[in-house]
């Protein structure tokens, strides 16, 4: 009779054992579930790493300069954030906001419209090279491959670069490659 109480408790034991586990399963489940869900709302990648000790990449740079406030808006209209952190290296022609404020009135705000986010991206990928191509080896190319799989055409005035028709008028070196800041906003070729 002993025997089969002390059975009777290792089972009882195990039972209850088994049910709270079970329990703490559900509730590690459901709180996984919440907190995936509320990941999904917040922005994920590269692109939002806080780091305040290294070398600015290309976007931080963007974000932090008084003159690229539509460039920055249109990388995050667009959802390219990640694009501008890679490792790179990368070249990154930023247009300034005069540059966007030269395009045909209305071409912006059309542009950062949902439904135009895959034309934007297009628009903002062939602004990028990969490399680090500072002026001196520019002025030795004749055209540049850019992110979009398209090619910008490169001239030489006066010693100087002129990529698809812009200047550079600045050059930032970044902690994943050079931004090079230009007058005018570079358009693909269309297909």
């Amino acid at each position: 009779m002993k025997l089969i109480k002390q059975l009777f408790f290792v089972f009882a034991f195990l039972a209850l054992a088994f049910s709270c586990k079970n329990e703490n399963k559900k509730a590690s489940t459901t709180s996984t579930v919440e907190n995936t869900e509320n990941a999904s709302v917040e922005k994920t990648g590269q692109a939002f790493i806080q780091d305040d000790e290294g070398t600015p990449n290309c976007l931080q740079i963007a974000i932090g300069s008084p003159d690229h406030k539509t460039l920055v808006a249109a990388v995050q209209a667009a959802q390219v954030e990640n694009a501008l952190v890679n490792v790179g290296p990368l070249t990154v022609f930023a247009p300034t906001d005069a540059a966007f404020n030269a395009l045909p009135e209305g071409t912006v705000e059309n542009l950062v419209k949902p439904e135009n986010k895959a034309v934007l991206a297009n628009i903002l990928k062939y602004h990028v090279t990969p490399g680090n191509l500072n002026e001196t080896i520019l002025t030795k190319l004749k055209k540049l491959g850019q992110a979009n799989n398209q090619y910008v055409q490169v001239e030489v005035k006066d010693g100087k670069p002129i990529i698809g028709g812009a200047n550079i008028i600045a050059s930032v070196k970044a902690g994943n490659g050079i931004v090079h800041v230009i007058d005018k906003v570079l358009l693909p070729p269309s297909e």
